[in-house]
């Protein structure tokens, strides 16, 4: 292979950050690689995305003790991705008694689950050191049930009262997953996207909803939000700034679409769909974080989509690996 697959290439440790945003609300960024959310109320801790292991979610788990002793009751999975949801056990020496997903992550997990966390481990072997303290597989203990606003249903909505601190939990629409689910503290304008909204780093629609996604950024864009912790990328602070996210992962994912749309009206296979989209992909996005990672899985699925496959196809580490061969290779 003419480049190294995936991120197996990418072992170099990223600087950690952990930032208030609000009186409640912080954000734990690591320089592009998948952040979480922490929101702190006087009787419980919530944590937006467990990070991939336990190791990474102990150091989380320090950053959270420098300013609270609170118990970590609550974890949220903003979808069923591995490296957002197989360091969760770690948090029961905490107090987590709820794991909370929406019902489209929990069925994710049931059709895909397995078959993720096999390749995503292969795909990031620096995020997945530490990896045999993974007891299986994250299933969430409490299900936020409801349906997609995109199509005028009105979603399934949790309410948290953290003490002090009101957490709103729902699932915004399809976008990078079916099963995507935010954590919106309305009170201090404060958004806790999941992998919906990146910033300045590769968005990964291999699982995605492509023609769906920009509706549900302008669902989050309503919201109004002042602070936004994305999935990757810096914390954003202020409503321009929240903004500049919002046009970043739209762009992405329309300029993405577009070009997997155009391939398969000109009945290009995929290896040459690949070089059509980098040609409108590269010269915007091609220098940021984990982008030649991210390319051929999104060249994937928008052709796929774009061919009229709505419900992705399962990647597997086979799959994974005969793919990047054909179009990285």
């Amino acid at each position: 292979m003419s480049k190294a697959f995936a991120s197996q290439a990418d072992l170099q440790d990223k600087k950690i950050t952990f930032e208030r945003l609000s009186e409640h609300c912080w954000a734990y960024t690591a320089e592009g690689d998948p952040n979480s959310g922490v929101i702190i109320g006087e009787r419980a801790i919530l944590v937006s995305d467990a990070t991939a292991t336990p190791a990474m979610a102990r150091d989380l788990i320090r950053q959270i003790r420098t300013v609270s002793d609170k118990p970590i009751q609550y974890v949220l999975l903003t979808h069923y991705h591995a490296v957002r949801v197989l360091g969760a056990s770690a948090f029961a020496a905490e107090g987590c008694t709820d794991i909370i997903a929406s019902q489209g992550t929990y069925e994710l997990i049931v059709e895909r689950g397995a078959q993720d966390m096999k390749s995503e481990m292969e795909r990031f072997p620096r995020l997945f050191r530490g990896a045999e303290e993974i007891p299986g597989l994250t299933w969430p203990t409490l299900v936020v049930a409801g349906g997609d606003p995109v199509r005028g249903e009105v979603p399934g909505r949790l309410t948290l009262d953290l003490g002090g601190v009101k957490v709103q939990i729902w699932s915004p629409g399809p976008g990078h997953t079916r099963g995507d689910t935010i954590a919106w503290v309305e009170a201090e304008k404060v958004l806790f996207s999941g992998d919906l909204v990146e910033y300045e780093a590769g968005v990964y629609t291999g699982d995605a909803q492509l023609e769906q996604w920009p509706a549900t950024l302008e669902a989050l864009r309503a919201l109004g939000a002042e602070a936004l912790v994305p999935g990757r990328g810096e914390a954003m602070k202020g409503s321009a700034n929240v903004n500049k996210a919002l046009d970043y992962t739209q762009r992405w994912v329309r300029t993405l679409f577009q070009a997997g749309r155009e391939a398969v009206a000109a009945q290009m296979d995929l290896k040459a769909a690949m070089a059509h989209t980098r040609k409108s992909m590269d010269p915007v996005f091609g220098h940021v974080f984990i982008y030649e990672h991210c390319l051929p899985f999104d060249v994937s699925r928008a052709y796929d989509e774009a061919s009229g496959i709505k419900h992705p196809r399962i990647w597997t580490a086979e799959r994974d690996k005969e793919m990047w061969q054909a179009l990285q290779g």
